[in-house]
């Protein structure tokens, strides 16, 4: 998809006003691809003493092991410093590392740099994360989703070592819905009304609205920009491709794709115990991990991005990247390829299959649309100050520092 440098269109940050940097943990080994690693960490540094721990922890100018932190909203984990009580492990929490890679998060907040206790606060079974990442002059055009959309709570760790073929980017989050439960939609004030009106609806659902998003939304240097049709067919045809991008994106446990039956990949000869090279092969569509072969993998999911990565090398890398230093935490890791990443691998490559095919039925041409001047006359541009603050949703006591409760 095209970069767009033009602003006759609105940008998603004032559609979806209220927006928040994804938490930065600042130390990669408190993430991992299973919860049995983190395990194992946890214990080495809860049996290490002194300025054994301290090493170990990789400490940062925003944490070390003597910080003194409040609880994250919504755990139960320990608040005392990290110096003197680890506590026993915490309950690993599902979370999006990179595009389409969901990995595990040990939810202490003593070892998280940038917890951003807002996202925190909101982030329930109802709530959905648009990731808005700017994109850069030289991005080429290609198959893949502008916006990323998850359920799980988006975060960003120090890439690993050497690095995957990714550029970081200031990638913000916006919630679906400002409070839990999915009350109050992160919708600029007036949007849904004027659409329902030039539309000809009774009303939109957010989940709708969200859906003609995710669909339209085309990437620019400032961040995606989301022209708003008001052809009622347009908009029908871009909410049905949306919902299908939306069911890809945002999968319920034990939810898995399908392709149909010559379609699907298949481990067609096994992957070695430690593969350190992926290659794609255009010719036989296959996918070859230092001798281990998938088939078939199309080119273009090979070359799909997000983010400004190319997913499947980015999601290959972060699990076979060196440690960054014998004895670290970070060299605390499975002995072989466990079985468990083959299967996330195949599910990532139907996905990803799944969502090139949703290319071509993206809704252009968009028809007749708001313009920038309609949106300013009804008042939904530019959003009240308000619109971008998150709203006020504590209506219980959070543990602060050293088990005090804070006063609220």
């Amino acid at each position: 998809m095209p970069v767009v440098t033009h602003t006759e269109e609105p940008l998603l940050a004032d559609l979806m006003p209220w927006s928040v940097a994804a938490p930065r943990i600042g130390r990669g080994w408190p993430v991992a691809p299973d919860t049995a690693t983190l395990r194992a960490r946890w214990e080495a540094l809860a049996r290490a003493e002194g300025t054994d721990r301290t090493a170990l922890f990789e400490s940062s100018r925003a944490r070390t092991p003597r910080s003194t932190v409040a609880q994250l909203p919504g755990q139960s984990t320990g608040t005392a410093r990290l110096a003197h009580a680890p506590g026993p492990f915490p309950q690993p929490l599902r979370v999006l590392l990179a595009p389409f890679d969901e990995q595990w998060l040990i939810p202490d907040h003593r070892l998280i740099d940038a917890a951003r206790p807002e996202l925190w606060r909101v982030a329930d079974a109802r709530q959905l994360f648009v990731l808005d990442t700017p994109a850069a002059a030289g991005d080429a055009a290609g198959p893949g989703p502008a916006l990323l959309v998850t359920a799980r709570l988006p975060v960003t760790v120090p890439p690993p070592v050497p690095a995957p073929r990714e550029r970081p980017r200031a990638t913000r989050v916006h919630p679906l819905f400002r409070r839990p439960g999915g009350a109050e939609p992160n919708l600029a004030p007036g949007l849904p009304d004027l659409l329902a009106t030039r539309l000809g609806l009774h009303g939109l659902d957010p989940l709708d609205v969200l859906a003609w998003i995710v669909a339209a939304a085309r990437p620019g240097p400032g961040g995606c920009t989301v022209p708003l049709t008001c052809d009622p067919e347009v908009w029908a045809r871009g909410t049905d491709t949306g919902h299908r991008l939306l069911r890809l994106m945002v999968r319920a446990d034990g939810d898995r794709p399908r392709l149909p039956g010559g379609s699907r990949p298949y481990v067609r000869s096994p992957l070695p115990e430690h593969p350190t090279v992926l290659r794609h092969d255009p010719d036989t569509g296959s996918l070859d991990l230092d001798g281990g072969r998938i088939s078939p993998v199309p080119t273009e999911v090979w070359h799909l991005r997000a983010q400004g990565v190319r997913v499947v090398e980015s999601w290959f890398g972060r699990r076979t990247a060196p440690a960054p230093r014998p004895g670290s935490l970070g060299a605390v890791r499975p002995a072989a390829w466990p079985q468990a990443w083959t299967s996330e691998l195949l599910e990532l490559l139907t996905v990803l299959a799944l969502l090139a095919e949703c290319g071509p039925s993206r809704p252009e041409p968009f028809g007749p649309r708001l313009t920038m001047d309609e949106l300013r006359r009804a008042g939904v541009l530019p959003p009240p100050d308000a619109a971008r603050r998150p709203a006020s949703v504590l209506d219980h006591r959070e543990e602060g520092p050293e088990g005090q409760y804070a006063l609220l």
